[in-house]
């Protein structure tokens, strides 16, 4: 445990990588305040810039990006009614109703406290619990790999708002694009169509820029001319000690309910935020002021979705398992910069997980004193013309796929999956499910084929493992268990 304090407190004492979380707070705000970017877009443009840097240099920017956007949202959900990330969605509610009363600075203030308890209460819990799982996972063999990604995959029902099935369809797409390329025993070739180029599979790097920040353009091109109504703002005022007596239950409800959700494998901080709000309503004496800038929503939206990033990174660094869509992104990039995650990243190289950790709760302080002093600042960021914001953007897209390989094949896979991310989109499938099908579908098949080899093709076997059938069972009630339970209580009635 000291040691671990230890590789923390280091984060202090490297001057660059102080500086980097600054300038990566600077840049998360600035994403997370322009409607349309998020986190995951912003990682997602970030992470081909990443490969010249260190590992942990490099994720820590990315997770930097990822907790300091995710309270920006807020921001832009306050002032102009518009979230800046999905996980702000539900600070709209009552965050816009109380600036339009004439007090937006005291509506900024609650988030910027709620967030930032949410996002150090995470923090911690990641440290206590990742060391804790990782434990737990060293009984893991391909069998509960195998089950422990199918239960991942099943999450996938409830990862966004495109409904159960759509959101199915776009994991099992993932997992398909997945099998492109040269079968890992055999050597057969699949879906390659006669370009050796995908021999080895696609790439995650494009294909998430592709997902991710090129659907995104296409989608905001339909409103490029699009003017947003700005509420004016003196200055952010920290909560009161009224506000406080008010809100206090609240924030800590919601830090354990967005770190639980958080650490859930595929889910992550829309559906924190949104469980947050709603649990902040139920629990409130006041609830016809809720839709009318109740201050408990805000704390209890904001509380909830940053208590999320720090849930979402113990699923991911622990099992491999993508919290969010996020940090999907940042799997991505400790596979890249050869940190394996899984129980042996905590014992072979605890000391850069730890250094990332300390990181995290940094990032946590900067956005905090950013909130609160430049806030206003920040807000007018979100002005910017998408005429002029957006070939900024196609610019990065294009530049940091060729990057990566320096490759002409990476840009045409950005500018397909910008397609097809933008199509999915408009029919109203989220893109998340598809990038985390993504990376479980070389996982599932590879610990399925293991499984195999172990029970010498008796396929059946796996269910008498007990950790792998607790893990299917959850996936089958996951799946069919709302079915179920809805057809009992049809029954009963």
């Amino acid at each position: 445990m000291l040691e671990a304090l230890q590789s923390m407190g280091s984060v202090i004492l490297d001057p660059y990588l102080v500086l980097l979380i600054v300038v990566t707070t600077v840049l998360g705000v600035i994403i997370g305040v322009l409607p349309g970017l998020g986190a995951t877009t912003g990682a997602a443009l970030l992470l081909p810039f990443t490969l010249t840097m260190s590992p942990v240099h490099a994720i820590t920017a990315l997770a930097t990006i990822y907790v300091s956007a995710t309270f920006a949202g807020s921001i832009t959900a306050i002032l102009i009614n518009t979230p800046g990330t999905a996980a702000a969605a539900a600070t709209t509610f009552d965050g816009y109703p109380l600036a339009q009363r004439g007090e937006a600075g005291r509506a900024l203030g609650i988030a910027v406290v709620s967030s930032t308890i949410g996002g150090i209460f995470s923090v911690i819990v990641l440290c206590i619990a990742a060391p804790m799982l990782a434990q737990v996972a060293y009984e893991f063999r391909p069998p509960e790999y195998f089950a422990l990604t199918v239960f991942g995959l099943s999450m996938l029902a409830s990862i966004s708002a495109g409904g159960a099935v759509k959101n199915l369809i776009g994991g099992i797409f993932g997992v398909w694009v997945a099998t492109i390329g040269a079968e890992p025993a055999t050597g057969i070739e699949r879906f390659m169509f006669g370009n050796y180029e995908l021999y080895e599979g696609l790439s995650f790097v494009p294909v998430f820029i592709g997902l991710f920040a090129m659907s995104e353009l296409l989608v905001q091109s339909k409103i490029a001319h699009h003017v947003a109504d700005t509420i004016s703002m003196k200055a952010v005022k920290l909560p009161t000690r009224e506000d406080y007596k008010r809100i206090w239950k609240t924030v800590l409800r919601s830090c354990g309910i967005g770190t639980f959700i958080g650490v859930l494998p595929a889910e992550g901080a829309t559906v924190a935020s949104m469980i947050g709000y709603a649990e902040a309503r139920r629990w409130s004496k006041n609830k016809k002021e809720f839709g009318k800038g109740a201050i408990e929503g805000i704390a209890g939206a904001e509380a909830a979705n940053n208590a999320a990033t720090g849930g979402a990174m113990v699923p991911t660094m622990v099992l491999g398992i993508p919290g969010s869509g996020t940090t999907a992104v940042i799997l991505v990039g400790l596979m890249v910069h050869g940190l394996r995650p899984g129980p042996y990243l905590f014992t072979e190289q605890v000391d850069k997980v730890y250094q990332i950790f300390g990181a995290m709760l940094l990032a946590n302080i900067v956005f905090m004193i950013m909130g609160l002093y430049a806030a206003k600042a920040f807000a007018r960021i979100s002005l910017v013309p998408t005429p002029i914001l957006w070939p900024v953007v196609f610019a990065l897209s294009v530049i940091g796929a060729y990057a990566l390989s320096t490759s002409l094949l990476d840009v045409w896979i950005v500018l397909i999956f910008g397609v097809i991310g933008f199509f999915a989109r408009r029919h109203g499938f989220s893109v998340a499910p598809i990038a985390v099908g993504l990376i479980l579908g070389e996982m599932v098949e590879t610990n399925l084929q293991n499984s195999l080899k172990m029970f010498e093709g008796d396929w059946w076997l796996i269910f008498t493992q007990p950790l792998a059938a607790l893990f299917l069972v959850l996936a089958f009630l996951g799946l069919f268990g709302p079915v179920i339970f809805s057809r009992i209580v049809r029954q009963r009635d």
